[in-house]
């Protein structure tokens, strides 16, 4: 499996960056040929399904994600939400944690994702994982700066 990791400081406070950051439609508007569509009614938390459609067409694949970790930010504690990723094409797990800045007011977010490509044999993972890391950082850090507004 690949994973990486991103990290921001910002000068927003934790709540306002929480918000931002589980505003599930608001991730495809960040990344290139994606629609998030929310499946689930209901308020924002555990439980809650939703699925990134990226691509065009027939060349289209759905990246489907339920919420099974959602701790949001309070006073001297972190927040933590973890995404399960079970689609075909892409599978494994997607986190983020919000904390304040250590250096005075805003916040610090590290969002970390491990992914494997669904349909291809283990043994091929030595040689997708690093570029697919390596996207992963490109893509989310972008989609993170645009949703926090950087």
């Amino acid at each position: 499996m690949s994973r990486f990791r991103v990290e921001r400081v910002v000068a927003l406070p934790p709540a306002e960056v929480w918000r931002r950051l589980t505003e599930w439609p608001a991730h495809g508007r960040q990344v290139p040929l994606t629609r998030t569509t929310v499946l689930t009614a209901g308020p924002n938390g555990v439980g809650t399904r939703f699925t990134a459609r990226t691509g065009v067409g027939r060349l289209a694949f759905h990246d489907p994600m339920e919420v099974v970790r959602f701790e949001p930010p309070a006073a001297g504690r972190a927040g933590v939400c973890r995404l399960e990723k079970y689609g075909r094409v892409v599978r494994g797990w997607a986190a983020f944690e919000v904390t304040a800045a250590a250096t005075g007011a805003g916040s610090r977010v590290v969002w970390t994702e491990e992914l494997r490509l669904g349909g291809l044999p283990a043994a091929l993972d030595p040689v997708f994982d690093p570029v697919l890391a390596a996207a992963g950082r490109i893509v989310f850090g972008r989609a993170l700066d645009g949703l926090l507004g950087n």
